[in-house]
C-alpha cells in the first residue's frame, strides 16, 4: 500500500459517507476503483481468490453450459471460477473502472463483463440465469436501499434456477460499535431473498458463525 494511503477500510467508509450524503448509495464504488487503478487506494475486499464457500459449492456442480450471473463482481475471481467450471458466465459491477481492471487482469476471459447498477439492472437480466451469485454486495449498500437490491437479485433467477448468497452475519457483530460499510445482513434480510417465486432451500452460518451462506431456488 502506498505510504500516503489511509487504512483501506477507513478509506472505503469515508468514500461511502460522501456518496450517501450526496444521495447516491452506489456512488462510492467508481471513485474507489479509479483511485485503486491510479495506485492511490486499495480495494479492501480484494483477496485475489474466489469465495471459499462458492469454490466448495461449485466443485460438485459443474456448469455444463448453464447461464450464471455474478452480482457486483469486483475483481472477478468468482466469475472466473464459474466460467472455468463450465458456466456461461455474465458478471457486472457498477464501477466502469472495476470492469476495466478485470479485463486487464483477465485478457483472455470467457466471461461477459458489463457495467450495470444493481438498483437499476438491465431488463434482459430478469429471470434469465440458472445460477445467480450474490456475495458481499448487498451488504455494501445501506439499509434504506437494501430491499430494492434484494428484489433485483431475486429477479435475476430463471425458473428452476438457483441463487446463492454469502454475507457477513449481523448477529456476529456488535452493532453499538460497528460502522459500515459493510452493513452486515441479519437472518431476516437473508431470508427475504425468498420472494417473487424464489424459495429458501438452505441457510447456515459458516466461518465460525461469522457469515451467512444461503441457497434458494425458483
Amino acid at each position: 500500500m502506498p505510504h500516503d494511503v489511509i487504512d483501506p477500510d477507513e478509506d472505503a467508509r469515508r468514500r461511502a459517507e460522501l456518496a450517501l450524503a450526496a444521495g447516491d448509495p452506489t456512488g462510492w464504488f467508481e471513485p474507489l476503483y479509479a483511485a485503486a487503478e491510479a495506485g492511490q487506494a486499495v480495494v479492501p475486499w480484494f483477496r485475489g481468490e474466489p469465495s471459499r464457500e462458492l469454490a466448495e459449492w461449485v466443485a460438485g456442480r459443474p456448469g455444463d453450459g448453464r447461464r450464471a450471473l455474478v452480482v457486483g463482481c469486483g475483481m472477478a475471481d468468482d466469475a472466473e471460477l464459474l466460467a472455468a467450471s463450465g458456466y456461461e458466465t455474465t458478471a457486472f459491477d457498477v464501477s466502469p473502472s472495476a470492469i476495466k481492471a478485470v479485463l486487464t487482469r483477465f485478457p483472455d476471459t470467457r466471461v461477459s463483463y458489463r457495467t450495470a447498477d444493481l438498483l437499476a439492472p438491465p431488463a434482459d437480466f430478469h429471470h434469465a440465469f440458472d445460477l445467480v451469485v450474490e456475495i458481499l454486495t448487498v451488504q455494501s449498500l445501506p439499509k434504506e436501499v437494501r430491499d430494492a437490491a434484494i428484489a433485483s437479485v431475486a429477479g435475476f433467477v430463471a425458473p428452476g434456477g438457483t441463487l446463492v448468497v454469502g454475507a457477513v452475519a449481523e448477529e456476529s457483530i456488535d452493532l453499538d460499535t460497528w460502522s459500515g460499510p459493510p452493513w452486515p445482513l441479519n437472518r431476516a434480510e437473508v431470508e427475504s431473498f425468498a420472494r417473487d417465486g424464489v424459495t429458501l432451500t438452505e441457510l447456515q452460518r459458516v466461518r465460525d458463525d461469522v457469515r451467512w451462506w444461503a441457497e434458494f431456488t425458483r
